[in-house]
């Protein structure tokens, strides 16, 4: 049984007054408790951050980024410990856990670049004596709040170029799963990271209502659902500050009647029901143009059914359990829905055997793949995030019909195109109303050297995660514009300047 608690100033506190339970999905059993941050404890993360900003801003980018390259080197060498630590608090199988970690440190790699991302524009005799150039300078304070399901990445998404661009951070992590994000604070101390640099508060909204509101905190990043998203960016946005808000998805694979139907069954596989669905970039709509729908069941039912689901550390296992009971139940009675509002269930994984080690002793919160056919667009199980291993088959009689079908959905986060047609992969490129397109690629992830974000009800404010978005959300830009004496006319002038 473990205690977790916060971590502030470059060390760990003391319990909080309220906790809640952490469980091992894969068994159902408690595992330990988390302590849920007052107001004034996340204060006192804000108020550790903010004594540390003076010193860490003017510390050359340089000397940050090496840094960022030690922190890379410990994570490498703790890559096994933390994936445990992922898989018995998420439930996700080991080589996810590693995968999740490799993809995280694609954007540490990245923000070890900070001293050339930072390098600003300079133009040199714009008028007669004149130069002008801009400057990138760190925000202060920001804050970062992120999701269950990718308890290393998404933060990874969001500190490393934060840190790296001077700012300092608070990070609050999901309180299902808070102990990994808690190790990678230790891991950055040990790297060299100057206490309060990087805190970390576990808790629920109360915390989070702090970090929203606060007036020494500059910045927020969050990723989660979407009505969160909005009560994250409204709520920030009100009391002046940045604000990037990741919300839901629902992303359609749509397979053209040319497509390498093994590929396409591979890749849907992978896309809907790795990490159990729980995904914000899991594939959860096949959109089957034209007489290819049969073919696709035929193909894919026999691998729903064969699928290994069990407890993510036993080799060889393909599906871990759902987080936590309630999201079990939740995802459960989509379900259940999806039937009574018309869709075959090809496939039904509610009673799933799952394999585990200790039979006897556990009641995990496991469900096997769940594979709908014959779903309409005005089926909750069409319209709604499920974030399960659930995948939908909507059939559609052509191209056009199958772009306008996504089009017209709410969420635009992720999208692909499975074909051997050139033309209908380039016109889906262009004219689909999605932030994230793949072409034969089922999880259109970009690179950290890239930006990670969705288009309509996926993304609220105007800057992407990661990559050059991420610099410039981190960062402010200052322009400066110099003359020195020798250079200056004695008379006044009372027109608006302009270059001579």
């Amino acid at each position: 049984m473990t205690s977790v608690t916060h971590y502030i100033d470059g060390k760990y506190t003391g319990a909080s007054e309220r906790s809640q339970s952490l469980y091992n999905p894969a068994t159902g059993r408690v595992s330990g408790s988390v302590s849920l941050a007052s107001a004034s404890e996340t204060a006192n993360a804000v108020a550790s951050a903010k004594a540390a900003f003076p010193a860490w801003s003017e510390t050359p980018p340089l000397r940050r980024a090496r840094v960022m390259f030690k922190f890379k080197a410990l994570v490498e060498e703790n890559i096994d410990e933390l994936a445990a630590l992922i898989t018995q608090e998420h439930g996700k199988v080991i080589d996810d856990a590693k995968g999740e970690l490799t993809r995280g440190l694609e954007v540490v790699e990245f923000a070890c670049g900070i001293p050339h991302l930072l390098k600003g524009e300079m133009t040199e005799q714009i008028g007669a004596g004149i130069d002008a150039w801009s400057l990138n300078q760190p925000l202060g304070v920001v804050a970062g709040i992120s999701p269950f399901n990718f308890p290393i990445m998404v933060p990874m998404w969001m500190f490393p170029i934060a840190i790296a661009c001077g700012n300092t951070f608070v990070m609050k992590p999901s309180e299902k799963d808070p102990s990994s994000t808690l190790r990678i604070a230790e891991l950055l101390t040990e790297a060299g990271l100057p206490d309060g640099v990087f805190n970390v508060v576990n808790g629920d909204k109360e915390a989070v209502d702090v970090l929203l509101t606060h007036p020494d905190v500059q910045a927020v990043s969050f990723v989660g659902s979407t009505p969160i998203a909005e009560y994250i960016y409204s709520t920030a946005s009100a009391h002046g500050k940045r604000v990037q808000a990741l919300g839901g998805a629902k992303n359609h694979m749509v397979v053209m009647p040319d497509a390498d139907l093994d590929q396409a069954v591979a890749a849907l596989m992978g896309a809907a029901y790795g990490s159990a669905g729980e995904r914000c970039m899991a594939i959860s709509v096949a959109v089957a143009v034209g007489n290819v729908a049969d073919a696709l069941i035929d193909k894919l039912t026999p691998k729903v059914e064969a699928l290994r689901v069990g407890n993510g550390n036993i080799d060889g296992m393909e599906m871990g359990p759902l987080v936590t009971a309630e999201h079990l139940k939740k995802v459960e009675g989509y379900v259940a829905q999806g039937v009574q509002e018309g869709a075959t269930l090809v496939v039904d994984g509610r009673g799933v055997k799952a394999e585990i080690a200790d039979e006897d002793n556990a009641d995990g919160f496991f469900l096997g793949g769940c594979l709908f056919d014959n779903v309409t667009s005005d089926m909750t199980v069409y319209r709604d995030e499920i974030f399960g291993p659930v995948l939908a088959i909507v059939r559609v009689p052509d191209y056009a019909t199958a772009v306008k079908l996504i089009n017209e959905h709410e969420f635009g986060n992720g999208t692909a195109i499975f074909t051997q047609n050139g033309d209908a992969a380039r016109q889906f490129c262009h004219e689909i109303q999605v932030g994230m397109v793949g072409v034969n690629v089922p999880i259109p992830v970009p690179m950290a050297f890239h930006s990670f974000g969705g288009w309509k009800r996926s993304l609220f404010g105007p800057l992407h995660m990661h990559g050059p978005d991420g610099v410039r959300f981190y960062t402010r830009r200052k322009a400066i514009t110099a003359r020195w004496p020798t250079g200056i006319r004695t008379n006044a002038d009372f027109i608006m300047p302009t270059m001579k």
